[in-house]
């Protein structure tokens, strides 16, 4: 690589880092809980109990539970209703209207089996706030989007660092540490051989994360263009007066596809529907298919099945990207891999700046010879 080269490198290298290094450094940290989130709610008494009955005890009907659901709460509508994957509760979200902000919203929690009320989702707690801060940094859409353009950055940072890797280990083999220099250059040694371990891994958790912070406009592009064509014979037809059955929207949607289960329903008049349909979103029984979500329109007023289709790649790479980020597909093995790997790249990340803080008053040139002939030049950084 030619000297410019080199040089332009660098600089993309220690602009890229030096812009989002905080940030990941939050994201990070509050991440690290976040892939524990069941664990820590069931060791902190968060989960929510169930009786005892056998495990072919029969189901209540989803009529009877939103039924319940909007007794507890006068005046409110139905948004969305889903299911645990791993116990018979079902989550009953209401709000004031069918477009209701988050803020607005509740959730109920209903066993199954009984139809009896279970809890609330706890949406003022520790976790809570941790994955609102890991989201949007209480900033919604903005902050959403601003992370994304941190995460993209750090893909940057990744990128570049590689590049000025490779001429750097051509004077040393590979993971050399040089424990005889100074602890600056050992720090550095460190930095370059744990960024360089983690890089897959980074690239991974870095690429899913922008993917994730694009999850509003993805589910409104959707909504626009798919949507809206499944619905178009609906245009110009008013809402229905009153809402059919839940439980027969369900039940068509599971017999148009077998072997499928329900992973929610959305309800007339919400982001993910039309105002005419219940979305009842199928979905597998593998831990790939499980995420890769088919919505199928139910007509709220008649309960005859009007579409059924998979959603488009965009959204599947979304519901694709959103396990994946926190290590969700491979139970506690793959979260406790996921956590080492978040632990390291907190030292990456605090390495490097610890070496920018106490960085060499040198010219970049004399750092760029330095770097061509395998000395310690402190990559990216100035």
């Amino acid at each position: 690589m030619t000297r410019s080269g080199i040089r332009a490198w660098y600089l993309v290298h220690k602009w890229s880092s030096l812009v989002c290094t905080a940030f990941l450094l939050m994201l990070c940290l509050t991440g690290l809980p976040l892939i524990f989130h069941e664990e820590i709610d069931e060791l902190t008494g968060g989960g929510t109990p169930l009786a005892a009955l056998p495990a072919d005890a029969p189901l209540q009907s989803l009529d009877r539970l939103m039924a319940a659901a909007l007794a507890s709460r006068p005046g409110e509508t139905g948004l969305f209703l889903s299911f645990d994957d791993d116990r018979p509760l079902v989550y009953i979200t209401t709000g004031p209207r069918a477009d209701s902000p988050a803020a607005d919203m509740t959730t109920l929690v209903y066993d199954w089996r009984t139809g009896r009320p279970v809890g609330a989702l706890d949406d003022e707690g520790v976790m809570h706030f941790l994955l609102q801060l890991h989201t949007d940094m209480f900033l919604g859409l903005p902050g959403m989007l601003f992370l994304g353009l941190m995460g993209l950055l750090f893909f940057v940072a990744i990128v570049s660092g590689v590049v000025l890797y490779a001429p750097f280990m051509r004077k040393l083999a590979f993971g050399t540490v040089r424990a005889s220099r100074s602890p600056r250059v050992r720090w550095l040694d460190y930095h370059n051989l744990l960024g360089v371990v983690t890089l897959a891994w980074a690239s991974v958790v870095g690429v899913t994360g922008v993917i994730n912070t694009l999850a509003t406009p993805i589910i409104q592009y959707w909504q626009a263009g798919e949507l809206a064509e499944l619905t178009a014979a609906y245009k110009d037809q008013k809402p229905p007066a009153r809402l059919g059955s839940i439980q027969a929207a369900v039940d068509t949607a599971r017999r148009a596809a077998p072997g499928n289960r329900p992973q929610f329903v959305a309800f007339p008049g919400g982001g993910f529907s039309s105002k005419h349909h219940y979305a009842v979103f199928l979905q597998g029984d593998t831990p790939l298919t499980q995420r890769l979500l088919t919505p199928a329109l139910i007509d709220a007023e008649t309960g005859a099945l009007t579409a059924i289709k998979p959603m488009p790649w965009y959204a599947q790479a979304l519901l694709i990207s959103q396990p994946l980020h926190f290590g969700d597909y491979g139970a506690l093995p793959l979260k406790i891999l996921w956590a080492i790997l978040d632990v390291v790249t907190i030292i990456v990340l605090g390495s490097g700046l610890y070496l920018w803080l106490g960085r060499r008053r040198t010219p970049l040139e004399s750092r760029l010879r330095e770097l061509e002939s395998g000395g310690a030049a402190v990559i990216g950084l100035p």
